[in-house]
């Protein structure tokens, strides 16, 4: 048996001639014609082939022949084609598809009768599909059936590179999709991995040098503006919010600030002057002492979501930002804009898809305010904490929490951009603490910290798994980014780099710690992604993100869609 041979077969139990294959398949005459001499062979996962697949089908389910199936048809093909799968291109396209669109992993699951996990190891490059071209058609039929909404259509055909008109019929939009699992070039960049390149490189002190935050003056001289005042269109409101800064900072008021905003932000986001002016003015607010709280809207867009955290690094790493997120799912309708604080309100409006014919209002009368104030409050109080921020004045608290979840269930997974400490042996720790010339009170401190740090990962392997990707540096990268012991948990922002020898030698160290403990999977990757951070991730808990220095912080992320986001974050390769 060949495919020509197979190919004849169907057609005659269909009793069908080339010309109706054609027509129901959409393939010229001439391709069924060298489909059936040999000449041609369809590529496993091609559109071609499932053009044929459908056709056959079509022309079975017409005439009401039984047993003949997508699926059946598909099986009996595929030891016949040509299969040239890159494997490692489906995965990281399946992964970019997971992440920008909201397709619910239970849901694609239950429809390919897989596990979960088994999409998130196929996902995470942790296992490959037995046919990746079926794999990538069933996920397609998934896909092509549950994202029917204009909006999902909208960030699909971006990323396909194809109009939205081509997803219409169901068909054309499954055969779109799975060539481009199989061979398309991805239209998206990674917004989670420019959010962890953003945050791996920012220094906080070059920032405040930059923007010379030391030496800003707070001005004192009012802010001389109506009581009130309207605004129009997304220019105007760049201008509304810059009032409002500026009403905020001149006034004598020293009570908190709350903001919330779920206007879309791409829009201000091409202005070059209007994110510096609006850093300026929030830096301004951080040096008059103001508290602010920030009520997040993460019900947009994965990309939306991602660039407007983005614009929050600088402040989130002074640690005077209290993040929160609204619990409840917000209307697809109306947009809004709302921030007090102890002398000035904002509000704005619109609807969605016009965002440019909102209105914006902002006012400083005591009555208006007081109002603002109360339904600012009532919002604030229907928000959950975003993420819990760890400066080195809460390092108790950190340590608390990470002992109390010692004790929970649950797979672990580390991206680190150094070796864990918890894996260094006593002898190379301290050779590495004298070479530094640390004094007594210093190592004690850092070996009680890699002490507390064994016993706790070794509780836990105890029970649960833990995974950990480390890097493996040749000599050039070491001497452009020599990698430092990691002694962000004490906050310590001393510099104490390895030599080759010594990351080698720890390097061993870990390879033996793997051995000695089961639960313990030890990644070693060729390529580093980051040089400042370590991400630590308990499934379905939470996600830790950990920077080293400018400054040593920590953040852990509760929220659901971005602690999934970190959960299945895949390192890009660096080339």
């Amino acid at each position: 048996m060949d495919f020509k041979k197979l190919l004849d077969d169907y057609m005659k139990q269909l009793d069908c001639t080339a010309k109706d294959l054609a027509e129901k398949s959409g393939l010229s005459a001439a391709t069924i014609s060298r489909y059936r001499s040999g000449d041609r062979t369809p590529e496993d996962g091609s559109e071609n082939f499932a053009r044929l697949i459908n056709g056959i089908v079509s022309i079975a389910e017409s005439k009401g022949i039984p047993d003949i199936s997508e699926q059946s048809v598909s099986d009996s093909f595929s030891p016949y084609i040509r299969n040239s799968v890159d494997v490692a291109h489906f995965q990281k396209n399946f992964h970019t598809l997971l992440t920008v669109v909201p397709i619910n992993i239970s849901d694609l699951a239950r429809f390919l009768n897989f596990d979960p996990s088994y999409i998130s190891r196929i996902r995470n490059g942790q296992r490959q599909p037995a046919n990746p071209a079926e794999f990538a058609r069933k996920i397609s039929a998934f896909v092509a059936g549950h994202c029917q909404t204009e909006e999902q259509k909208a960030v699909i055909s971006s990323l396909l590179h194809c109009p939205m008109e081509e997803l219409s019929n169901y068909t054309d939009f499954q055969v779109r999709l799975t060539d481009w699992l199989l061979a398309g070039v991805g239209a998206v960049k990674d917004s989670m991995t420019v959010f962890l390149k953003k945050l791996d490189e920012f220094n906080l002190d070059e920032y405040i040098n930059v923007i010379h935050f030391d030496k800003l003056k707070v001005p004192s001289i009012p802010f001389q503006i109506p009581t009130s005042r309207t605004y129009w269109g997304i220019s105007e409101m760049m201008k509304s919010e810059l009032d409002f800064l500026k009403a905020t900072v001149l006034s004598k008021s020293t009570a908190p600030v709350i903001m919330y905003s779920d206007m879309p932000m791409k829009e201000m986001a091409k202005d070059p002057e209007f994110p510096k002016k609006w850093m300026f003015g929030m830096a301004l607010m951080l040096k008059k002492g103001l508290h602010l709280y920030q009520i997040h809207n993460l019900d947009r867009s994965f990309d939306e979501m991602m660039l407007g955290l983005e614009s929050w690094i600088p402040m989130y790493m002074t640690g005077l930002i209290s993040p929160y997120y609204l619990k409840n799912t917000q209307s697809n309708t109306f947009l809004h804009l709302l921030k007090v604080s102890g002398s000035a309100a904002l509000s704005g409006e619109a609807i969605t898809g016009y965002h440019e014919n909102g209105k914006y209002y902002l006012t400083k009368s005591r009555r208006e305010v007081e109002y603002y104030q109360r339904r600012a409050n009532e919002l604030l109080k229907n928000a959950d904490s975003l993420m819990d921020i760890y400066r080195s004045e809460r390092e108790a608290e950190l340590n608390a929490f990470l002992i109390s979840d010692t004790r929970k269930s649950g797979k672990r997974r580390g991206i680190r951009s150094t070796l864990p400490l918890y894996t260094i042996s006593e002898e190379l720790l301290e050779r590495i603490l004298i070479r530094h010339g640390m004094d007594n009170s210093q190592k004690q401190r850092i070996k009680k910290h890699v002490k507390a740090q064994k016993e706790r990962i070794v509780s836990i392997l105890a029970s649960e798994t833990l995974e950990d990707k480390v890097p493996a540096l040749t000599p050039e990268e070491f001497r452009k980014n020599p990698p430092v012991l990691d002694l962000s948990g004490i906050f310590c922002e001393t510099n104490l780099p390895y030599s080759e020898e010594e990351y080698r030698t720890h390097m061993s160290d870990t390879q033996a710690f793997s051995q000695k403990n089961s639960n313990y999977i030890l990644r070693i990757s060729t390529a580093p992604t980051f040089h400042n951070l370590q991400i630590l991730v308990h499934e379905g808990q939470w996600a830790m993100i950990s920077k080293s220095k400018a400054p040593a912080i920590h953040f852990i992320i509760h929220h659901p869609k971005l602690r999934n986001a970190i959960e299945n974050f895949i390192p890009p390769i660096v080339e």
